[in-house]
């Protein structure tokens, strides 16, 4: 299919390698596919650009400003592209602080929502610059939902609380759940109950990581960790800094031959970066694989994608 412009001939080659790229993305099902990764920056001049799918919500993501004749092409090509004709797409304008949400087209359902692999999560879609939901950790989902069976979890920096969520379908015994935002957790309970998951299967902690340590450690160990921290969070968390902390930090949460699933995303360090902390801080650990989001998420130089780091601590606990 050959796009053509409804206005600006200038546009019609930029809007035909959008409309491509996102034709090899769009879902069969009504669940959340990334359309178009321009941070990946594999196509020259839209570094700035993301597509993201909420079926029947398109939700574009701008790191830079453009023009509003541009913002009405890519939204006439979008609503003509998709098999459903989505009514409603909705901008989230990154470079301005806040990253604040408006609507190009149409108007938001009462109850937006993510759907992954059979389960849905609550969407804050307009109302904050993280909608609650992240499309590149489907890989670390489905890894932990393989894994869980029977094990007691750990969710660190748990958000909204997806990745319990997908642990407690799995058959995880108990997951425990800390963030600072207790807002996010209020969130995270509500997907818990949208999946028809008995809260009594979980904990939810609005603390500090760091600050909680002695806490967790009576409520541990765990069979499995999950630590996926924002690159930057003010002082409480920033990558340099805090990552070797946590690290250090995990021997005592973890019971031997238990597993941390580690999520890194900072694209300035690379994936070596926690290679090296565990090798340096933990080097008893087993490395069982990096993981990495997918085909959606096609990146030019792919150290600078998020990347899953999973590892195993060996059945003593001599150190």
């Amino acid at each position: 299919m050959i796009w053509s412009s409804r206005h600006d001939s200038a546009i019609i080659p930029a809007m035909q390698i959008i409309h491509e790229e996102i034709m090899r993305h769009v879902p069969s099902s009504n669940e959340t596919r990334r359309l178009f990764h321009g941070r990946g920056r594999c196509f020259a001049g839209y570094d700035d650009l993301v597509i993201d799918y909420f079926p029947p919500v398109l939700m574009v993501i701008l790191y830079r400003q453009r023009s509003e004749a541009w913002l009405d092409e890519l939204a006439h090509m979008l609503t003509a592209a998709l098999p459903d004709n989505p009514c409603t797409i909705i901008l989230q304008e990154r470079f301005l602080p806040g990253g604040p949400s408006r609507m190009l087209t149409g108007e938001l359902p009462e109850h937006p929502e993510a759907r992954e692999a059979g389960l849905s999560y609550r969407l804050r879609l307009g109302e904050a610059r993280n909608v609650g939901f992240f499309p590149d950790m489907a890989v670390g989902r489905k890894l932990v939902r393989e894994r869980a069976a029977g094990k007691r979890v750990l969710n660190l920096f748990a958000y909204t609380c997806s990745f319990s969520v997908a642990a407690l379908v799995g058959g995880a015994r108990h997951v425990v759940n800390l963030d600072m935002n207790r807002g996010a957790l209020e969130l995270g309970k509500l997907n818990h109950r949208l999946n028809a998951i008995d809260l009594r299967g979980a904990s939810f902690m609005p603390l500090e990581f760091f600050r909680s340590v002695g806490r967790l450690r009576k409520l541990g160990p765990f069979d499995l960790v999950i630590c996926d921290p924002p690159a930057s969070q003010g002082k409480s968390f920033t990558a340099l800094q805090h990552w070797p902390k946590l690290i250090r930090k995990l021997p005592d949460l973890v019971v031997p031959g238990g597993e941390i699933l580690a999520c890194l995303n900072a694209p300035d360090l690379g994936p070596d970066f926690l290679v090296r902390l565990f090798a340096e801080i933990i080097p008893e650990t087993e490395n069982l694989g990096v993981h990495r989001p997918g085909e959606d998420f096609p990146e030019a130089f792919p150290d600078c994608g998020v990347s899953l780091h999973h590892y195993r601590l060996p059945l003593t606990t001599e150190r």
